[in-house]
């Protein structure tokens, strides 16, 4: 097995055909996505020639970029060569009534963000986990800044697509059409990592069915496959967004518990039998006890009684 003819990086892959129509389509994407946003403070990391916040409405909105990569290099020659325009690299937002600048913060790691837990409210991740040395920690990291139903925004290849197939075909000697240190992620799989981490898949999207095609005017005679893919073959774009809630659960107050009161049984009265007045007395004396009321009878009539002596 051959090596590649050469290795391609990300940027050179965005400033080619095929990745501005990658951008442009994940562009449309990501207004829709986080136009109904809403909170106090919204962090893009990395991926500076995308604007991924210019339709959210929250005050604060950071562009947070790796200084290991290319992309802080990358910004000093923009801004030096004075081609740092809006539509190139939206750094300052010109609409005031949504919170004035966004300002640019250098870090060092993904993976250690310099913000407080429980601070970030939206996180747009674009293409950040498929070039990290540790998505898992970079997920986790995202978890620790946002707060509880914060969301979240992922994008990145789909490597059950047309453009997935060309990939694994550069390892055979074919010219790379994605970069080389692409480590594509599926969207189940995804799905399995946001889940362990209490994140609920909110919305997403499949988009860029053209196939692997380098120009212009081969991308556009191909534009008809956008339509088509989403009615017929969804799961097969080359690229997806994914839009994840942070969910927390909460405790249930119960307050004091307090000890129940026992429960003693109470005496019920015994059923009695009551008598019909139709029948007869049974219950007169008989017998010595019938000699003796009369003796009693006797004496109280002072009468002598047989075999007593008087004295």
């Amino acid at each position: 097995m051959s090596e590649p003819q050469s290795s391609l990086n990300f940027p050179d892959f965005l400033a080619s055909a095929a990745g501005r129509y990658m951008l442009d389509w994940e562009q449309r994407q990501l207004d829709q996505a986080v136009v109904d946003i809403f909170g106090y403070h919204a962090l893009q990391l990395g991926l500076p020639r995308l604007d991924a916040l210019r339709e959210n409405r929250m005050p604060l909105r950071c562009l947070a970029l790796d200084g290991t990569s290319g992309e802080a290099r990358w910004i000093e020659q923009r801004q030096n060569s004075g081609l740092a325009a809006p539509a190139d690299l939206p750094l300052c937002l010109a609409e005031p009534g949504l919170g004035g600048r966004r300002e640019v913060a250098l870090v060092t790691r993904f993976d250690e963000l310099p913000f407080a837990s429980q601070s970030i409210d939206l996180l747009v991740l674009p293409h950040v986990l498929e070039f990290a040395q540790e998505p898992h920690s970079v997920l986790r990291e995202a978890d620790r800044v946002l707060v509880p139903e914060g969301q979240i925004v992922i994008t990145g290849f789909n490597p059950a697509s047309l453009w997935g197939a060309r990939h694994w075909m550069g390892r055979a000697g074919v010219r790379p059409f994605l970069p080389a240190s692409s480590q594509m992620i599926a969207l189940p799989r995804l799905k399995d990592w946001l889940k362990l981490l209490s994140f609920d898949a909110h919305r997403g999207r499949f988009g860029c069915y053209a196939p692997p095609v380098r120009s212009e005017s081969w991308i556009a005679r191909w534009s008809f496959l956008e339509k088509a893919g989403d009615r017929w073959w969804p799961v097969l774009g080359s690229v997806y967004v994914l839009t994840a809630i942070k969910r927390v659960r909460g405790m249930r107050l119960v307050g004091l518990v307090r000890k129940r009161a026992e429960r003693r049984p109470v005496l019920a009265a015994a059923p009695v039998a009551q008598t019909s007045h139709n029948h007869p007395r049974t219950d007169a004396p008989t017998g010595p006890r019938l000699v003796a009321v009369r003796n009693a009878a006797r004496e109280a009539a002072n009468e002598p009684v047989p075999g007593v002596a008087r004295g």
